[in-house]
Protein backbone atom coordinates (compact mmCIF):
# COMPACT_ATOMS: atom_id res chain seq x y z
CA UNK A 1 0.00 0.00 0.00
CA UNK A 2 2.71 2.49 0.58
CA UNK A 3 4.86 1.68 -2.63
CA UNK A 4 1.40 2.00 -3.93
CA UNK A 5 0.71 5.83 -2.59
CA UNK A 6 4.38 6.57 -3.18
CA UNK A 7 4.02 5.77 -7.18
CA UNK A 8 0.48 7.67 -6.79
CA UNK A 9 1.87 11.06 -5.11
CA UNK A 10 4.78 10.45 -7.82
CA UNK A 11 2.57 10.68 -10.56
CA UNK A 12 0.52 13.66 -9.52
CA UNK A 13 3.47 15.89 -8.86
CA UNK A 14 4.57 15.05 -12.37
CA UNK A 15 1.30 16.05 -13.94
CA UNK A 16 1.35 19.35 -11.78
CA UNK A 17 5.36 20.14 -13.04
CA UNK A 18 3.95 19.06 -16.67
CA UNK A 19 0.66 21.18 -16.49
CA UNK A 20 2.60 24.21 -14.62
CA UNK A 21 5.44 23.72 -17.53
CA UNK A 22 2.78 23.19 -20.16
CA UNK A 23 1.01 27.00 -18.63
CA UNK A 24 4.75 28.47 -18.33
CA UNK A 25 5.74 27.51 -22.36
CA UNK A 26 2.36 29.58 -23.82
CA UNK A 27 3.45 32.93 -25.25
CA UNK A 28 2.30 36.14 -24.28
CA UNK A 29 0.20 38.52 -26.19
CA UNK A 30 -0.35 42.14 -25.61
CA UNK A 31 -4.12 43.12 -28.03
CA UNK A 32 -3.60 47.07 -28.60
CA UNK A 33 -7.66 48.65 -29.58
CA UNK A 34 -6.78 51.85 -28.90
CA UNK A 35 -8.78 54.26 -31.42
CA UNK A 36 -7.83 57.64 -31.68
CA UNK A 37 -9.81 58.34 -34.81
CA UNK A 38 -12.65 56.14 -36.09
CA UNK A 39 -13.88 53.32 -33.87
CA UNK A 40 -14.87 50.14 -35.56
CA UNK A 41 -17.80 48.41 -33.96
CA UNK A 42 -15.20 45.33 -33.46
CA UNK A 43 -13.00 47.26 -30.87
CA UNK A 44 -15.88 49.06 -29.21
CA UNK A 45 -15.89 48.32 -25.42
CA UNK A 46 -19.60 46.58 -24.62
CA UNK A 47 -21.40 44.70 -21.80
CA UNK A 48 -20.74 41.35 -23.11
CA UNK A 49 -16.96 42.24 -24.21
CA UNK A 50 -15.31 44.57 -22.58
CA UNK A 51 -12.34 43.98 -23.69
CA UNK A 52 -14.06 44.75 -27.25
CA UNK A 53 -15.37 41.36 -29.47
CA UNK A 54 -12.20 41.67 -31.58
CA UNK A 55 -9.93 41.27 -27.97
CA UNK A 56 -12.55 38.49 -26.80
CA UNK A 57 -12.16 36.51 -30.38
CA UNK A 58 -8.36 36.37 -30.24
CA UNK A 59 -8.22 35.64 -26.72
CA UNK A 60 -10.78 32.72 -27.52
CA UNK A 61 -7.93 31.92 -30.32
CA UNK A 62 -5.04 31.59 -27.92
CA UNK A 63 -7.05 29.75 -25.53
CA UNK A 64 -8.37 27.23 -28.17
CA UNK A 65 -5.21 27.17 -29.58
CA UNK A 66 -3.20 26.28 -26.40
CA UNK A 67 -0.21 28.24 -27.76
CA UNK A 68 -0.49 31.78 -26.10
CA UNK A 69 -2.58 34.21 -23.65
CA UNK A 70 -3.97 38.16 -24.49
CA UNK A 71 -3.64 40.92 -22.50
CA UNK A 72 -5.97 43.43 -23.84
CA UNK A 73 -5.94 47.06 -23.73
CA UNK A 74 -6.90 50.24 -25.36
CA UNK A 75 -3.70 52.49 -23.67
CA UNK A 76 -0.81 52.66 -25.69
CA UNK A 77 1.09 53.97 -23.05
CA UNK A 78 1.11 50.89 -21.27
CA UNK A 79 3.32 49.47 -23.73
CA UNK A 80 6.89 50.50 -22.02
CA UNK A 81 10.34 48.93 -22.21
CA UNK A 82 9.53 47.15 -18.64
CA UNK A 83 6.64 46.23 -20.14
CA UNK A 84 7.89 44.99 -23.20
CA UNK A 85 9.77 42.90 -20.84
CA UNK A 86 7.22 40.04 -20.15
CA UNK A 87 5.96 39.98 -23.59
CA UNK A 88 6.56 37.73 -26.96
CA UNK A 89 3.82 39.51 -29.40
CA UNK A 90 2.56 42.87 -30.20
CA UNK A 91 -1.06 42.75 -31.77
CA UNK A 92 -2.60 46.22 -33.21
CA UNK A 93 -6.07 46.94 -34.35
CA UNK A 94 -5.74 50.38 -33.68
CA UNK A 95 -6.22 53.59 -35.37
CA UNK A 96 -4.78 57.24 -35.53
CA UNK A 97 -1.58 59.23 -33.26
CA UNK A 98 -0.96 56.64 -30.49
CA UNK A 99 0.83 57.55 -27.50
CA UNK A 100 3.34 55.16 -28.75
CA UNK A 101 6.04 57.28 -30.04
CA UNK A 102 8.21 58.06 -27.09
CA UNK A 103 8.69 54.53 -26.51
CA UNK A 104 9.01 53.81 -29.73
CA UNK A 105 12.83 53.15 -30.07
CA UNK A 106 12.04 50.57 -27.40
CA UNK A 107 9.47 48.57 -29.22
CA UNK A 108 12.02 48.43 -32.53
CA UNK A 109 14.63 46.87 -30.79
CA UNK A 110 12.66 44.86 -28.80
CA UNK A 111 11.09 43.01 -32.30
CA UNK A 112 14.73 43.49 -33.81
CA UNK A 113 15.99 41.27 -30.81
CA UNK A 114 13.29 38.81 -32.41
CA UNK A 115 10.14 39.28 -31.49
CA UNK A 116 6.95 39.66 -33.25
CA UNK A 117 4.02 42.24 -34.39
CA UNK A 118 1.00 41.76 -35.89
CA UNK A 119 -1.48 44.37 -37.00
CA UNK A 120 -4.90 43.87 -38.75
CA UNK A 121 -6.73 45.98 -41.38
CA UNK A 122 -6.69 49.49 -39.58
CA UNK A 123 -3.18 49.43 -37.86
CA UNK A 124 -1.80 51.22 -41.24
CA UNK A 125 -4.86 53.30 -40.37
CA UNK A 126 -2.51 54.83 -37.08
CA UNK A 127 0.21 56.59 -37.08
CA UNK A 128 0.41 57.50 -40.37
CA UNK A 129 2.58 60.73 -40.17
CA UNK A 130 5.22 58.95 -38.22
CA UNK A 131 8.01 57.09 -40.49
CA UNK A 132 9.47 54.41 -38.23
CA UNK A 133 5.70 53.19 -37.34
CA UNK A 134 4.97 53.00 -41.16
CA UNK A 135 8.36 51.29 -42.13
CA UNK A 136 7.93 48.65 -39.54
CA UNK A 137 4.41 47.79 -40.52
CA UNK A 138 4.79 47.95 -44.34
CA UNK A 139 2.32 50.87 -45.36
CA UNK A 140 -0.25 53.48 -44.34
CA UNK A 141 -3.87 53.74 -44.95
CA UNK A 142 -4.76 55.63 -48.11
CA UNK A 143 -8.89 55.39 -48.45
CA UNK A 144 -10.84 51.97 -49.21
CA UNK A 145 -12.16 52.19 -52.73
CA UNK A 146 -14.51 48.88 -51.77
CA UNK A 147 -16.51 49.82 -48.76
CA UNK A 148 -17.63 47.89 -45.98
CA UNK A 149 -19.48 44.15 -47.69
CA UNK A 150 -17.98 45.11 -50.77
CA UNK A 151 -17.26 41.64 -52.81
CA UNK A 152 -13.99 41.22 -54.09
CA UNK A 153 -11.75 38.83 -55.25
CA UNK A 154 -8.53 37.55 -53.38
CA UNK A 155 -5.48 36.04 -55.42
CA UNK A 156 -3.49 33.83 -52.86
CA UNK A 157 0.00 33.91 -53.97
CA UNK A 158 1.53 31.38 -51.43
CA UNK A 159 -1.32 28.35 -50.40
CA UNK A 160 1.49 26.49 -48.97
CA UNK A 161 2.45 29.46 -46.50
CA UNK A 162 1.07 29.00 -42.99
CA UNK A 163 -0.59 32.80 -42.63
CA UNK A 164 -2.60 31.78 -45.83
CA UNK A 165 -2.59 28.13 -46.07
CA UNK A 166 -6.19 28.11 -44.46
CA UNK A 167 -7.60 29.80 -47.71
CA UNK A 168 -7.53 28.12 -51.39
CA UNK A 169 -5.72 29.90 -54.46
CA UNK A 170 -8.67 31.74 -55.27
CA UNK A 171 -11.57 33.00 -53.27
CA UNK A 172 -14.26 35.78 -53.17
CA UNK A 173 -14.75 37.87 -49.86
CA UNK A 174 -16.82 40.61 -48.38
CA UNK A 175 -15.30 43.48 -46.64
CA UNK A 176 -13.70 46.58 -46.72
CA UNK A 177 -10.39 47.22 -48.61
CA UNK A 178 -7.73 49.21 -47.82
CA UNK A 179 -5.57 50.95 -50.41
CA UNK A 180 -1.71 52.30 -49.17
CA UNK A 181 1.03 54.90 -49.71
CA UNK A 182 4.19 54.50 -47.94
CA UNK A 183 4.26 51.50 -49.46
CA UNK A 184 7.73 49.62 -50.24
CA UNK A 185 7.09 46.67 -52.31
CA UNK A 186 10.86 45.35 -52.16
CA UNK A 187 10.54 45.43 -48.27
CA UNK A 188 7.63 43.09 -47.98
CA UNK A 189 6.64 39.73 -48.99
CA UNK A 190 2.89 39.55 -50.10
CA UNK A 191 0.81 36.28 -49.78
CA UNK A 192 -2.24 38.20 -50.94
CA UNK A 193 -3.69 40.83 -53.71
CA UNK A 194 -7.29 41.81 -54.87
CA UNK A 195 -8.15 40.17 -57.84
CA UNK A 196 -8.84 43.13 -60.15
CA UNK A 197 -9.98 41.16 -63.23
CA UNK A 198 -12.46 39.03 -61.25
CA UNK A 199 -13.92 42.12 -58.93
CA UNK A 200 -16.33 44.04 -59.97
CA UNK A 201 -15.42 47.34 -58.79
CA UNK A 202 -12.20 48.19 -60.99
CA UNK A 203 -9.54 50.43 -59.81
CA UNK A 204 -6.34 51.40 -62.10
CA UNK A 205 -4.40 50.22 -59.02
CA UNK A 206 -2.33 47.26 -57.09
CA UNK A 207 -3.92 46.61 -53.91
CA UNK A 208 -1.74 44.04 -51.63
CA UNK A 209 -4.43 42.74 -49.05
CA UNK A 210 -1.71 40.13 -46.90
CA UNK A 211 2.26 40.53 -46.39
CA UNK A 212 4.79 39.49 -43.83
CA UNK A 213 8.43 40.75 -43.33
CA UNK A 214 11.00 40.28 -41.41
CA UNK A 215 12.64 43.50 -39.32
CA UNK A 216 15.93 42.62 -37.81
CA UNK A 217 15.30 39.12 -36.10
CA UNK A 218 11.92 39.57 -35.73
CA UNK A 219 9.09 39.44 -37.63
CA UNK A 220 5.82 41.20 -38.85
CA UNK A 221 2.65 40.22 -40.06
CA UNK A 222 -0.38 42.51 -41.70
CA UNK A 223 -3.60 41.62 -43.07
CA UNK A 224 -5.63 44.61 -44.04
CA UNK A 225 -9.06 41.92 -43.71
CA UNK A 226 -11.31 42.59 -41.04
CA UNK A 227 -12.77 45.56 -40.76
CA UNK A 228 -16.33 44.19 -39.75
CA UNK A 229 -17.96 42.34 -37.13
CA UNK A 230 -18.85 39.31 -39.88
CA UNK A 231 -15.46 38.73 -41.04
CA UNK A 232 -13.67 38.66 -37.03
CA UNK A 233 -16.90 35.61 -36.51
CA UNK A 234 -15.80 33.79 -39.51
CA UNK A 235 -14.09 30.66 -38.77
CA UNK A 236 -11.26 30.86 -41.60
CA UNK A 237 -10.36 34.43 -40.90
CA UNK A 238 -9.92 33.25 -37.41
CA UNK A 239 -7.28 30.78 -39.05
CA UNK A 240 -5.56 33.30 -40.76
CA UNK A 241 -5.12 35.44 -37.49
CA UNK A 242 -3.86 32.32 -35.54
CA UNK A 243 -1.59 31.50 -38.51
CA UNK A 244 0.10 35.05 -38.62
CA UNK A 245 0.67 35.28 -34.99
CA UNK A 246 2.49 31.59 -35.06
CA UNK A 247 4.47 32.82 -37.92
CA UNK A 248 5.51 35.99 -36.28
CA UNK A 249 6.49 33.94 -33.12
CA UNK A 250 8.54 31.91 -35.17
CA UNK A 251 6.21 28.55 -34.18
CA UNK A 252 5.94 27.84 -37.80
CA UNK A 253 8.01 28.54 -40.81
CA UNK A 254 7.10 30.79 -44.47
CA UNK A 255 9.23 32.59 -46.49
CA UNK A 256 9.22 36.45 -45.28
CA UNK A 257 11.74 37.22 -48.62
CA UNK A 258 10.30 40.17 -50.87
CA UNK A 259 8.41 39.72 -54.03
CA UNK A 260 8.79 42.70 -55.82
CA UNK A 261 8.49 40.89 -59.38
CA UNK A 262 5.37 39.29 -58.48
CA UNK A 263 3.82 42.63 -57.16
CA UNK A 264 4.67 44.08 -60.07
CA UNK A 265 2.87 41.63 -62.43
CA UNK A 266 0.10 42.00 -60.44
CA UNK A 267 0.23 45.55 -61.00
CA UNK A 268 0.33 45.31 -64.78
CA UNK A 269 -2.66 43.13 -64.33
CA UNK A 270 -4.59 45.14 -62.41
CA UNK A 271 -4.02 47.94 -64.64
CA UNK A 272 -5.19 46.68 -67.82
CA UNK A 273 -8.13 45.03 -65.72
CA UNK A 274 -9.48 48.40 -64.82
CA UNK A 275 -9.39 49.05 -68.37
CA UNK A 276 -12.68 47.05 -68.94
CA UNK A 277 -15.22 49.04 -69.46
CA UNK A 278 -13.96 52.65 -69.66
CA UNK A 279 -14.77 54.68 -72.06
CA UNK A 280 -10.98 56.62 -72.41
CA UNK A 281 -9.20 53.30 -72.80
CA UNK A 282 -6.81 53.47 -75.84
CA UNK A 283 -5.76 50.56 -77.79
CA UNK A 284 -2.49 51.41 -78.51
CA UNK A 285 -2.31 51.50 -74.97
CA UNK A 286 -3.40 48.16 -73.93
CA UNK A 287 -2.80 45.89 -76.91
CA UNK A 288 0.97 45.87 -76.06
CA UNK A 289 0.51 45.15 -72.36
CA UNK A 290 -1.87 42.43 -72.83
CA UNK A 291 0.81 40.99 -75.33
CA UNK A 292 3.82 41.22 -72.82
CA UNK A 293 1.20 40.02 -70.09
CA UNK A 294 0.32 36.86 -72.32
CA UNK A 295 4.20 35.83 -72.38
CA UNK A 296 4.50 35.43 -68.64
CA UNK A 297 0.54 34.76 -68.03
CA UNK A 298 -1.44 33.93 -70.88
CA UNK A 299 -4.24 32.47 -68.30
CA UNK A 300 -4.81 36.61 -67.19
CA UNK A 301 -4.37 37.61 -70.38
CA UNK A 302 -6.94 35.54 -71.78
CA UNK A 303 -9.50 36.86 -68.78
CA UNK A 304 -9.14 40.15 -69.66
CA UNK A 305 -9.08 39.41 -73.32
CA UNK A 306 -12.70 38.31 -72.71
CA UNK A 307 -13.82 41.04 -70.22
CA UNK A 308 -12.90 43.48 -73.02
CA UNK A 309 -14.57 40.97 -75.76
CA UNK A 310 -17.82 41.14 -73.89
CA UNK A 311 -17.86 44.73 -73.43
CA UNK A 312 -17.58 45.37 -77.09
CA UNK A 313 -20.31 43.39 -78.00
CA UNK A 314 -22.41 45.17 -75.32
CA UNK A 315 -21.27 48.16 -76.41
CA UNK A 316 -21.99 47.16 -80.44
CA UNK A 317 -26.18 45.40 -79.01
CA UNK A 318 -26.49 49.18 -77.41
CA UNK A 319 -25.41 51.03 -80.39
CA UNK A 320 -27.32 48.57 -82.52
CA UNK A 321 -30.47 49.12 -80.48
CA UNK A 322 -30.43 53.14 -80.06
CA UNK A 323 -30.01 53.15 -84.01
CA UNK A 324 -33.16 51.20 -84.25
CA UNK A 325 -34.82 53.54 -81.91
CA UNK A 326 -33.89 56.03 -83.98
CA UNK A 327 -34.59 54.94 -87.33
CA UNK A 328 -38.10 53.88 -86.02
CA UNK A 329 -38.88 57.26 -84.05
CA UNK A 330 -37.94 58.92 -87.60
CA UNK A 331 -40.79 57.25 -89.21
Amino acid sequence: MRIAFHTLLLLALVFCLHAHGAEAGKKKVLFLFQSKGFQHETVKKTAQYPNSLAGHILTEIGQKSGVFDVECTDDGSVITPEKLKDLDLLFFYTTGPLPVRENFPAIQEWIKSGKGFCGTHSATDTLGDFKPYFELIGGTFAGHPWGDGSKITVTNHDPQHPVVKMFEAEFTHKDEIYVFKNYDPKSVRVLMSLNMIKTEKKEKMYVPLTWVKEYGQGRVFYTSLGHGIPVWKDAKYQEHLLGGIKWALKLEQGSATPNPELQAAETAKSMLAATIGRPDRKPAEIIPALQKLAETDKPSAEAIIAELKKQSEELDKQKKDIEEILQKAGK
